[in-house]
C-alpha cells in the first residue's frame, strides 16, 4: 500500500491536470518541499512557454541539492478574473511564494495587496508594474528586461542596414508597426524607443499603419497582409513588438511577393528559435534576445532570497542582445 500511494503522489505531483475551474495546471516538485506558486498569463504564449519551462527546469535542479522545492504553475488564459482567482486559490493553500506574470499590469496592485495580508512575497515577471506599485511593500520585487532597451536596439538594427531603413529610396523610413496589447509597458516602450532611435540617429520617419496584434502569430499575419494591401511598397520597415508576430509578418510579405533585405524589412524581439532560423536565411533583418533563461533563474532566485527573509530590491534587469545575421 506505501508503494502504491507513493506512486500516486508522484503521478500526481508530475501530471499536469485540470483544476475544477478549469484552469490548466502543472506541478512538479517534492511533498513536503517548499511551495512556489506561479502565475502566467496565457499558457499558449511563445515567450512565455519558454519561460515558464526554464522555471521549472531550473527549480528541478535546485531541488538535487539540500532543499526540495515545488513549483505549481498555473494558466490565467489571458484573463484577469480568471488570475486573480489563482492568486487566492495560491494564498488559500498558503505557498511560501509567489511569481506572478500579470494578464493586466494594472492589477499589480490588488495582487500586491492580497500577498501582503498573506505576508506572501511576490515577484513579478515579464510584465512591469509601476514604481508605485512595487513601493506598496518591501517584500515585491519586479524581474525582467528593460523594454525601452528592447526597442532602441530594434530601432538601431534598421538604422545599421545598408539603406539606413530607406529601402525604396524616397528620403523617408516609412514603417508599419504591429503592437501588442496597448496596456503593457513592454508594448509602449518598445513601439516607442524603435522609432526614436531611428530618429536620434538623424533618420526622418513616417507612420503608415499602427495596429494591435496582442502578441499572436497569426494577428501579426493579417494586420501585415492588410498593411501591405493598402501601402504596398510605400512601406520600409515592419516592426513588430514580438518574434511571434513577426513570424506572421514574414509569412504576409512571403504571400505579397515581397522580399525582406531586398524591397522590405522586418524586426521582432525575443529571439525565438524560429525567428532566429529567419534572421540566418535572410528572411528577418534582424531580432533582440529575450533572455527568458537568464530572467527565470533570477525570478526563482529572488523568490527563494524573499521567502528567507532576505533584502530584496524593487528591480532586477537583465540585458537584451541583438540578433541579426
Amino acid at each position: 500500500m506505501k508503494i502504491r500511494l507513493k506512486l500516486l503522489s508522484y503521478i500526481l505531483a508530475m501530471a499536469s491536470i485540470v483544476c475544477l475551474n478549469g484552469c490548466n495546471m502543472q506541478t512538479t516538485g517534492d511533498e513536503g518541499a517548499m511551495d512556489i506558486g506561479v502565475a502566467i498569463y496565457k499558457f499558449d504564449d511563445n515567450f512565455m512557454t519558454l519561460y515558464r519551462n526554464a522555471l521549472e527546469n531550473y527549480v528541478n535542479e535546485l531541488s538535487k541539492g539540500d532543499k526540495a522545492y515545488r513549483v505549481t504553475i498555473v494558466d490565467g488564459k489571458g484573463d484577469q478574473a480568471e488570475q486573480t482567482n489563482q492568486i487566492d486559490t495560491f494564498i488559500a493553500n498558503k505557498v511560501d511564494v509567489i511569481i506572478c506574470n500579470l494578464v493586466q499590469a494594472s492589477s499589480a496592485a490588488t495582487i500586491i495587496q492580497k500577498c501582503k495580508s498573506a505576508n506572501i512575497p511576490v515577484i513579478f515577471i515579464n510584465r512591469e508594474p509601476t514604481a508605485e506599485d512595487l513601493a506598496l511593500w518591501d517584500r515585491v520585487s519586479y524581474v525582467g528586461a528593460d523594454a525601452r532597451q528592447s526597442g532602441k536596439f530594434q530601432g538601431e538594427i534598421i538604422a545599421e542596414t545598408e539603406t539606413k531603413g530607406d529601402i525604396n529610396g524616397d528620403g523617408v523610413v516609412s514603417y508599419v508597426m504591429i503592437t501588442g496589447d496597448p496596456e503593457n509597458v513592454d508594448a509602449q516602450y518598445r513601439t516607442e524607443f524603435s522609432i526614436k532611435a531611428l530618429n536620434d540617429a538623424g533618420i526622418q520617419t513616417k507612420e503608415l499603419f499602427n495596429q494591435r496584434g496582442d502578441w499572436a502569430q497569426e494577428r501579426g499575419q493579417e494586420l501585415t497582409a492588410t498593411a501591405l494591401a493598402n501601402f504596398g511598397s510605400e512601406i520600409d520597415v515592419i516592426f513588430c513588438n514580438n518574434d511571434a508576430m513577426a513570424l506572421g509578418a514574414s509569412q504576409a510579405i512571403t504571400a505579397a511577393g515581397r522580399t525582406v533585405g531586398k524591397d522590405i524589412y522586418l524586426v521582432g524581439v525575443d529571439a525565438l528559435e524560429e525567428a532566429q532560423s529567419l534572421v540566418e536565411s535572410g528572411k528577418m533583418t534582424g531580432t533582440v534576445l529575450n533572455d527568458h533563461v537568464a530572467q527565470a533563474k533570477k525570478a526563482v532566485d529572488v523568490a527563494l532570497q524573499a521567502v528567507d527573509g532576505g533584502m530584496i530590491e524593487k528591480n532586477y534587469t537583465i540585458d537584451y542582445v541583438k540578433i541579426t545575421k
